[in-house]
């Protein structure tokens, strides 16, 4: 059985005001505010999957006396997906402050308006082995990008847990991400039903690489 979609938009929640900004193409010409809303979903996402991680027995010491408390027994790894992750792995990382962070590059090389392949180019991460792995990957559309940066990502060693995270999916992706990988918890702010002719989630909001930084050639 497939691990279980956590969606935040069926709830009410303030990540509902931040995913409406998001999508909206008059407030995405705000480059600034359009990357910070992507960071504060990222913060939002952070605290809710912080509530499925291992705690442990913990003291602190006060002016006045003892408290005990819960910590974290262990960290996870942050990996975002290469360029719009950055903004939203900077969210999740104000939250896990203490975590380690990777970075990998993904990107479609269309071999025709709607075949296209996955390349992987660039990988920058600590020993995976027995970790808690959360991958950032913004936009899941296929779903085809995450699997394949996860796959190289095995390369470095194989996570005990794997979370994915994530602003907006697809139906189409969320099924494929279950049918690759079944085990992964997925964390989502919103998720749409649709994919166009040339596999963009729609509605969607664009391209969050773009709107985030600018466009590329």
């Amino acid at each position: 059985m497939a691990a279980p979609l956590r969606l935040l938009s069926s709830e009410n929640s303030l990540v509902n005001e931040f995913m409406r900004d998001l999508r909206d193409e008059n407030i995405q010409k705000d480059r600034l505010r359009f990357r910070k809303n992507i960071q504060r979903v990222g913060e939002i996402l952070a605290y809710e999957i912080s509530k499925t991680l291992p705690y442990s027995e913990d003291e602190v010491k006060t002016s006045l006396g003892v408290k005990k408390t819960k910590t974290f027994s262990e960290q996870p790894v942050i990996c975002s997906v290469l360029r719009a992750g950055i903004p939203f792995q900077l969210g999740l990382l104000e939250f896990f402050d203490r975590a380690d962070a990777a970075f990998i590059s993904a990107y479609r090389e269309h071999k025709s308006a709607k075949e296209f392949e996955i390349v992987v180019q660039y990988m920058a991460t600590p020993d995976l082995n027995g970790k808690i792995l959360i991958l950032a990957d913004p936009m899941v559309a296929t779903g085809r990008s995450l699997v394949s940066t996860y796959q190289a990502l095995l390369k470095n060693g194989t996570p005990k847990r794997v979370i994915i995270a994530s602003l907006i999916g697809c139906d189409a992706g969320v099924a494929y991400i279950r049918k690759e990988l079944p085990d992964a918890d997925i964390f989502m702010a919103d998720c749409d039903a649709g994919l166009n002719d040339h596999s963009y989630i729609v509605p969607g909001l664009g391209d969050a690489g773009d709107l985030a930084f600018g466009e590329k050639l």
